[in-house]
């Protein structure tokens, strides 16, 4: 797999409802570029409103790419959106276009702005066989195969020295290798990266955030999960699902369902915040 040049990129990052696709859009107008989707819940079509993906009005003002591409019930995650946004990303460099993307999906954006983790996934049934061994068999054979790792692991850690031994085994390298090889490469594209972080000071996003609840419970939403008829794992996080579906069930009132979706935003743009803030390439708007 391989990435696209990062200076040819541009990434605009922020917490949920902090302004994103306004800057976008701005961006896109300066930049010759077109927008690319980097937010899990908004490859779903139909519900648009309830993932507040860009209105029509926006769609007009410029091109954009994967918005809405997936049925409800198709599972997704960030290897799979980044095997989708490459050709696109293709395409519109072969245009001579700026791929703007944008999104609030952090592991997405980092899977397109450093490359994924080239430890390999794991695998139940080497797992079953560690899980059998004692913490000391477990370091003994991690000192023996990767003792760089072995040095710079919690050795008290039974789950990551498990994880360090099960990578070696799986990569069939030292794990220590594969992890300072691509920490290498991410620093070397990092270096030429392009971004801006949307921010607004707490109060304002708290606002932008109760009025976006507003409007979408009076726009459609509640209307797009009672038509949802089968939802995959990673849209059934999308937050307001869950809580709709209960309002819808009689367990709450809309009054409720409303302060506890507005709850549950303000706690995830909180947590995107965090992650966004430890990537320092990213300059603040």
């Amino acid at each position: 797999m391989i990435l696209p040049p990062p200076e040819q990129l541009f990434f605009v990052c922020g917490p949920t409802a902090a302004g994103k696709s306004a800057r976008a859009l701005e961006l896109a107008a300066e930049l010759d570029g077109e927008i690319v989707n980097a937010d899990a819940f908004q490859l779903y079509r139909g519900v648009e409103v309830l993932t507040a993906a860009p209105p029509q009005e926006d769609l007009g003002k410029a091109p954009h790419h994967l918005y809405g591409v997936l049925s409800p019930a198709e599972p997704v995650d960030a290897m799979a959106w980044l095997r989708m946004v490459l050709p696109v990303i293709d395409e519109l460099l072969s245009r001579g276009k700026t791929p703007v993307i944008t999104g609030g999906s952090g592991l997405y954006l980092k899977f397109l702005s450093h490359g994924p983790s080239p430890l390999p996934p794991g695998d139940p049934v080497l797992r079953e066989e560690l899980e059998a061994l004692s913490l000391t068999e477990l370091v003994s054979r991690l000192q023996a195969v990767d003792p760089v790792e072995a040095a710079r692991t919690d050795l008290n850690n039974r789950r990551y020295v498990s994880r360090a031994l099960e990578v070696c085994i799986l990569a069939g390298v030292p794990c220590s290798s594969l992890r300072d090889d691509w920490e290498q490469a991410s620093a070397a594209r990092e270096s030429k990266l392009r971004g801006e972080l949307v921010l607004r000071d707490r109060p304002a996003l708290h606002e932008r955030i109760a009025k976006r609840t507003r409007a979408m419970l009076k726009g459609g939403a509640i209307e797009e999960v009672a038509a949802l008829t089968d939802a995959a794992p990673g849209l059934e996080k999308a937050i307001g699902l869950g809580e709709i579906r209960r309002h819808l069930a009689g367990e709450i009132d809309l009054v409720e369902c409303e302060e506890l979706i507005n709850a549950a935003t303000r706690q995830y743009a909180k947590r995107q915040e965090t992650w966004f803030r430890r990537e320092k390439w990213l300059k603040s708007e």
